[in-house]
């Protein structure tokens, strides 16, 4: 049995490193930690250059920790196919206009059939306010939509 694909978007290992000391971010940390222990037994942890990229302009330690944790995982590709996804998300105002940022990443997860993308990103991206936006854009696209979950959404808690 194959495992579904989810995608995992900078902020997760930018919290499961984080040295914040505020509660939001003592916890959100406690949870992508807790998700990434259990995260493989039921997804195939995927994720891409974008994130990084993104990565790589975190503090150096930052850097070095996250590129680290996500060695392992198989990075998805990104096609032509990919950056016009992009300028269709800003087009139709799904997500801001960086395209190098939040479009990018749910479009390389929705090009590639991700059933989840898991941030803690809860403007753009987990965002249950836009997720209808989103769906429609997709399927006009004729893209499915990933899942835009949180580590705890996944951890069930």
């Amino acid at each position: 049995m194959t495992l579904p694909m989810a995608y995992v978007e900078t902020t997760i290992p930018s919290f499961y490193f984080t040295e914040r000391r505020g509660a939001e971010s003592v916890v959100r940390r406690e949870w992508t930690r807790r998700w990434w222990s259990v995260a493989p037994m039921s997804v195939a942890l995927v994720t891409s250059a974008a994130v990084a990229f993104e990565l790589g302009r975190a503090p150096m330690g930052l850097a070095s920790q996250a590129a680290e944790l996500l060695k392992p995982l198989p990075m998805l590709d990104e096609p032509d196919a990919v950056a016009e996804i992009v300028a269709a998300y800003i087009r139709h105002l799904v997500m801001p206009g960086d395209a190098t940022g939040d479009a990018l990443h749910l479009a390389i997860a929705s090009y590639h059939g991700c059933r989840f993308l898991v941030t803690w990103n809860c403007k753009h991206l987990a965002n249950a306010n836009k997720f209808d936006h989103i769906t429609r854009v997709n399927t006009m696209l004729g893209l499915s939509t990933p899942h835009l979950v949180t580590p705890l959404e996944l951890l069930g808690e």
